[in-house]
């Protein structure tokens, strides 16, 4: 390796190692309506460098600051080189900060109701962030909580072509999606005692049952079956980890597609290892920590 190319390596390194974040708000407007994300970026201002972008989708009646709050994905990704953005969904109380959902089809709220166009939104961040931003467009991620989860699912399925991998956590399907045209990698993670994605499908167990539209969920493991088709994979090998709190489907696939789903046998509806979504909401299980190996997860992960 010539000097010049050791120390160019070397400033990339060194910047990307930076342990304090960018901090930034930004809004866009789509189909009239101004769309409001946080995005936290490495500093990487003074080189022109490509780097990975994770998505965080907040849960309904959730915030992007509540994303971020619950997940710590800032404080894992950042130093590492990754832009973290977490855009807000709608509600019909345009000036609160909370109750915001995402038009996951079947479910929920405000944005299911008006059929708000949550795909086409993310799908113009994500070609903002390229153009703007830094983001490789071969390393972009999705991932969310509860709605924000099945909001993952329909993205990583309309948006195959722009994302790599998905990541959703306490989300389930409903049976009637279509296999995305691109292979897109998925770890899923969901909690057996989870009262409000209920582990063997059927209706919700949420407080607001008028969020959905009546669609009974499908079995938790029927989102590793989907991906599994979608990524051509075979058959699935079941282990366990932290001495069996937790189990773990893994699916043969072809190379470089991966379908990993996770069970955390005393999570309720919560993110493991991180934060209260609120303050009714279920306590995270510490048997596992959903931000650390999604990240691993992604990390491994790009488009082809």
């Amino acid at each position: 390796m010539t000097m010049p190319r050791v120390l160019l390596v070397f400033l990339m390194l060194t910047v990307l190692s930076a342990t304090s974040a960018m901090a930034g708000e930004g809004t866009l407007i789509h189909n009239g309506v101004e769309r409001r994300y946080i995005i936290r970026e490495p500093q990487i201002a003074a080189l022109d460098l490509k780097v990975p972008a994770i998505i965080v989708l907040h849960g309904g009646g959730g915030n992007a600051e509540s994303a971020e709050r619950m997940t710590g994905f800032t404080e894992l990704a950042v130093p590492h080189g990754c832009i973290v953005v977490y855009p807000e969904g709608t509600s019909r109380f345009s000036r609160m900060r909370g109750l915001k959902t995402w038009n996951a089809r079947h479910c929920c709220g405000y944005a299911m109701k008006q059929d708000v166009d949550d795909v086409g939104f993310i799908s113009a961040l994500i070609d903002r962030l390229v153009a703007e931003n830094h983001a490789d467009p071969r390393r972009i991620y999705v991932t969310g909580m509860s709605n924000g989860a099945m909001m993952t699912h329909r993205l990583g399925i309309e948006l195959s072509g722009k994302i790599a991998a998905i990541g959703p956590v306490v989300g389930g399907l409903f049976g009637d999606e279509p296999i995305p045209p691109h292979p897109v990698s998925a770890m899923i993670v969901n909690g057996a005692r989870d009262k409000s994605i209920p582990l063997h499908g059927g209706q919700t167990g949420s407080r607001f049952p008028d969020a959905w539209d009546g669609t009974p969920l499908k079995p938790a493991a029927y989102q590793g079956e989907f991906w599994a088709r979608a990524n051509g994979c075979g058959q699935a090998t079941d282990s366990a980890t932290a001495g069996g709190a937790v189990l773990v489907r893994t699916y043969a696939c072809p190379q470089g597609r991966d379908v990993v789903q996770y069970l955390v046998q005393k999570g309720g509806h919560a993110w493991p290892g991180g934060q209260k979504g609120s303050r009714r909401g279920d306590t995270p299980s510490k048997a596992l920590n959903a931000t650390e190996v999604l990240f691993t997860f992604f990390m491994e992960h790009g488009r082809s």
